[in-house]
């Protein structure tokens, strides 16, 4: 099995990040949480903010703010002309075309946006969509709803228990009936990489197409639509540094040109009667209303931000966090982990159990000691049934954790354990 992202290119090895420099251009990071330093061990769930991102968007509420694409006066042009600047930024960080990169509000919004504006149009009783056993719910259940809808079924490509998707079997579900395959870049549970690249290789070879979730991997790896091979792809905002509200769906542009409006309203119209209406250009067919115009700006300050730092410096300082983690957590005889070993293999996400304590409990003793983890089943219900399991503890690193945060993690995972043992 060969994994197309997260795996350094040859060469002499990036120049190591500051985590400590870094860190003052994070406000909330001095915070205390319980009386203790805040270890933020969430960014899977969301990132923190840098200033950068924080003042760029007050300097466009304070200095910019007007409609966009509505009129004619200055300030409305310069509201227009800083939103699409946005859209040419993070359609280079993605590697896609900016007539092909549609704002959203997040991941969900832009695989709904595939699941009915292509799905609708396209599916017929009989076709299958596959979508893997590691799916987020917003890549599984868009799926089955669409399918519903117009008599499609949903197959599912299943995981082994090393953790990895079955190519195997996706050989055996693949068939001339497969219309779409909605694979994870990297699982936001186990952190696995999956090689979507060759999975695109072999859904083209019978004519499927495929939507690649990178809500992780572009915030963690900064993987490009042409790297995975995909028709689609989705990341989102707030995962990358960036804000709330916000996510990006990028695309073949022939393939979007093709479909329909998902939402109907101003903006993503070109003429309107009271009889029928004729929609704009791509991509504003797929933004209708008012956009998140602030929000896209202050993406476009994190997309910077990554750039000046360098994805593969990001990359190699979360294999370190990552592999020192896994090192920690193996000292704890009550822990055991979800995910590959191999670091080749797998992100800086690693969801756990500690011996019969629920996750629950395990994330409010952490909460006490100043740490924040997610404890539930991150939106991943089918993946922690395979595995026995209800719920997980899941921490997560990015560019402004330390190697110390993991050490204070595991010390409280020790306390936790024999709290209830």
């Amino acid at each position: 099995m060969t994994t197309t992202i997260g795996t350094p290119a040859g060469g002499p090895p990036p120049a190591p990040l500051d985590p400590a420099e870094l860190r003052r251009d994070f406000p909330i990071l001095s915070r205390e949480m319980n009386g203790r330093r805040l270890v933020y061990l969430d960014s899977a769930n969301t990132s923190q903010k840098p200033r950068q991102v924080l003042e760029a968007m007050d300097d466009y509420y304070s200095r910019h703010n007007a409609n966009v694409h509505r009129a004619v006066y200055a300030l409305s042009e310069e509201s227009t002309r800083l939103f699409e600047e946005s859209r040419d930024v993070v359609a280079r960080f993605a590697g896609a075309d900016r007539r092909a990169t549609v704002f959203t509000k997040n991941i969900t919004e832009a695989i709904n946006l595939v699941a009915y504006a292509w799905g609708l149009r396209n599916l017929r009783e009989g076709d299958e969509i596959l979508f893997t056993e590691m799916e987020h719910h917003a890549n599984l259940v868009s799926w089955q709803v669409v399918a519903k809808l117009t008599g499609a079924r949903v197959r599912a490509i299943p995981v082994t228990d090393g953790f990895r998707l079955d190519l195997d079997a996706l050989d055996r579900l693949l068939n001339e009936r497969t219309r779409m395959v909605a694979v994870s870049a990297m699982s936001n549970v186990l952190g696995t990489v999956n090689p979507v690249r060759e999975i695109a290789e072999r859904a083209h070879a019978v004519g499927a197409l495929v939507l690649a979730d990178a809500a992780q991997a572009v915030p963690h790896v900064g993987v490009k639509l042409d790297d995975l091979g995909a028709d689609f792809m989705g990341f989102t905002g707030h995962k990358m540094l960036g804000p709330l509200g916000i996510g990006v769906l990028v695309a073949r542009p022939e393939l979007l040109d093709s479909m329909e409006p998902f939402l109907a309203g101003g903006e993503m119209i070109r003429d309107v009667t009271l009889e029928s209406s004729t929609f704009n250009d791509i991509p504003w067919r797929f933004e209708a209303g008012t956009p998140n115009v602030a929000e896209a700006v202050g993406l476009a300050a994190a997309v910077r931000y990554l750039e000046a730092l360098g994805m593969d410096r990001v990359r190699a300082h979360e294999r370190l966090l990552t592999a020192h983690l896994l090192d920690r957590l193996s000292e704890i005889e009550a822990v055991r982990v979800l995910g590959p070993a191999d670091l080749e293999q797998r992100g800086g996400v690693v969801s756990f159990i500690l011996g019969e304590v629920h996750p629950h409990d395990v994330a409010q003793v952490l909460d006490a000691e100043g740490i924040a983890v997610r404890a539930g089943d991150h939106c991943a219900k089918p993946l922690h049934r395979r595995f026995g399991l209800g719920a997980s503890t899941r921490a997560s690193v990015y560019l402004y954790n330390t190697t110390d945060e993991v050490d204070a993690l595991a010390t409280a995972l020790d306390k936790a354990q024999r709290m209830f043992a």
